[in-house]
Formats: structure tokens, C-alpha cells, sequence
């Protein structure tokens, strides 16, 4: 491996370790890495406020680039906004009701990021919890102090454009649920063909070990690899010197256009088949400190 000048790396599942911490093995590679002029950069589905929970407390730089909700908003650890994409209220009007069959399992994120990286209470909007509490429990309890419950969910529009629209359940249902959605065609699925008239891109997250899938909803053309290359261009980055590590498909679009892919041993087995077609790096589990392992590579 060439020497990158930048390295975006993901959270769940590859930086993080499967109780949700950052190893110090992961850390002190970080750190390594950034002693050799090499930038990282978080690249995240999470959204900011949610990503900085497990960041806050690893003492990183805080102009560190956080690349958050899969790619609608980048801000630095600091919470200095550099990018951000909105979800045009009309386009998430008719979702909503393109989603009836599934709005139990729909919430509406919106940037209400304070100076301190916190979120306002409305930052995440939801109709009902039950279908919710039933995939995603533990996300709900955690980031209950910014839900707000509204029904109908479209009221919740009629102040502000959302950056993302996410549904969560079993895996199954949410290929239905994929399945429905592009049945109209100004959606399509990241990677897909951004013809004129497409006005959303799905990206889907499955962790086959808990059946569950997270189908993120973004503005079209919005991705890790669409924020990934604008951060790029501010900072004089050509995609051959960007490495990516990642571990599920929600990964594939910056993956596809770096430099240098990397794919955790993790992943799900389709996308690692994919990664070993396309000839790219499969890294140790996240549990086996792959990020470092990766970056003790590259830095050799």
C-alpha cells in the first residue's frame, strides 16, 4: 500500500468494538497516522450529536472532520458545520405517504446541532414506538431525550426540512420496505443510476446477527462518497490518496471511490465476496482491532 494523505474510517463495526468502545490499539493508529501528516475522518450513518458519543472522550483534535448521517452533513468534532444537504419538505411529504404501510417503523432526523454537538429535543421525530422499541430499544432509550413524538409524522415538516428519513426493522420487512419504495421512480438505491427526476437515494445498513436492517432515506445523490469527495476538495485530496475502511453496504459508495478500499472481516459475507471480486483488502474483525491493523499497514 502507497501512503495515503487521508483515511475515512466508519464507527459501528469498524472503529468501534462490539461493546461500543474504541480500543487503545485503534486509538494510538489514529494518533500515528495523523503524526505522519495523514488526516482521518469519521464517516458515519449515525448522526452527529450521536456520533460524538462515543468520540467526545478520545481527546481527538477537534477540527477532526465528521462526516455524519451518512453523508448530508459534515461538521468537525468542534461542531463547526463545513456541509450540509436538506430533504425537500414537499419530497418528504409525499414519502411519508409513500411509507404508510411502514410509518411504525419511520423517523424524520432533522440538524438541531448546538455549539456544544448536542441535539435539541425534535432533532429525532417518530409517529408511534412500538414497531421501534421492537428493533431498536436501546437507540430509542438513549436518544429519547431528542424524540418528539408528533402524529400525523407530517406536521413535524411544517417548520423544517429534514436531512434524512430512516426506517428500522427485521431485515425481511425492510427489503419489502426497499422493495416498495422503488416502486417509484424518482427513488433509487445508492450506487444507482441518478437519472433526471430522482429525488432520493437509499442506503441499507443489515446486522444479520440481531435481524436488523436500517434503511436510511437521503436527498438524492447524498452519500459517504459524495461528502467524502467535497472534504476532499477543500482540502486538495485527489480520491487516489484516500483510503476507506468500512464494513457494511451503507460503506459501498466511498469504498467504490477511493483510492485504496478496505473492508472489515465483519461485514456482511455478500459484500465480503464483493470486496474479494473487486480485489480489495478484507482487515482483521473489528474485534481484532482492524482499523490499526490497516493503518500500521499503510504507514509501513
Amino acid at each position: 500500500m502507497s501512503p495515503p494523505r487521508l483515511i475515512a474510517i466508519d464507527v459501528d463495526g469498524t472503529l468501534l468494538h462490539s461493546d461500543g468502545h474504541v480500543s487503545e490499539r485503534n486509538l494510538a493508529a489514529l494518533r500515528e497516522a495523523e503524526s505522519h501528516g495523514v488526516e482521518i475522518v469519521i464517516a458515519t450513518g449515525r448522526r452527529h450529536c450521536y456520533a460524538m458519543r462515543v468520540l467526545r472522550d478520545l481527546d481527538r483534535p477537534q477540527h477532526t472532520a465528521l462526516i455524519s448521517s451518512n453523508g448530508t452533513v459534515i461538521r468537525t468534532l468542534g461542531s463547526e458545520l463545513l456541509h450540509r444537504s436538506h430533504m425537500p419538505v414537499e419530497t418528504a411529504r409525499w414519502l411519508c405517504e409513500h411509507l404508510k404501510e411502514f410509518r411504525g417503523t419511520l423517523v424524520l432526523t432533522f440538524d438541531k446541532v448546538l455549539p456544544d454537538g448536542e441535539d435539541e429535543r425534535g432533532a429525532l421525530v417518530c409517529e408511534g414506538v412500538d414497531e421501534l422499541n421492537a428493533s431498536i430499544s436501546r437507540w430509542m432509550e438513549v436518544n429519547e431525550p431528542y424524540i418528539q413524538h408528533v402524529s400525523p409524522i407530517e406536521r413535524a415538516l411544517d417548520q423544517a426540512a429534514p436531512i434524512q428519513m430512516m426506517l428500522c426493522g427485521p431485515i425481511e420487512r425492510m427489503r419489502e420496505a426497499e422493495a416498495h419504495l422503488l416502486t417509484d421512480p424518482r427513488i433509487t438505491n445508492v450506487g444507482g443510476p441518478c437519472a433526471p427526476g430522482v429525488e432520493v437515494t437509499l442506503h441499507r445498513t443489515e446486522y444479520p446477527n440481531r435481524d436488523l436492517c436500517i434503511l436510511d432515506i437521503l436527498p438524492s445523490g447524498c452519500s459517504k462518497a459524495s461528502a467524502l469527495l467535497h472534504l476532499a476538495e477543500l482540502r486538495g485530496v485527489g480520491p487516489s490518496e484516500i483510503v476507506a475502511i468500512g464494513d457494511n453496504w451503507n460503506d459501498l459508495p466511498m469504498l467504490q471511490m477511493a483510492g485504496q478500499a478496505v473492508v472489515m472481516a465483519n461485514a456482511p459475507a455478500d459484500l465480503r465476496a464483493l470486496a474479494a471480486e473487486r480485489g480489495w483488502m478484507i482487515a482483521p474483525a473489528n474485534d481484532e482491532d482492524g482499523v490499526a491493523a490497516v493503518i500500521e499497514a499503510v504507514l509501513a
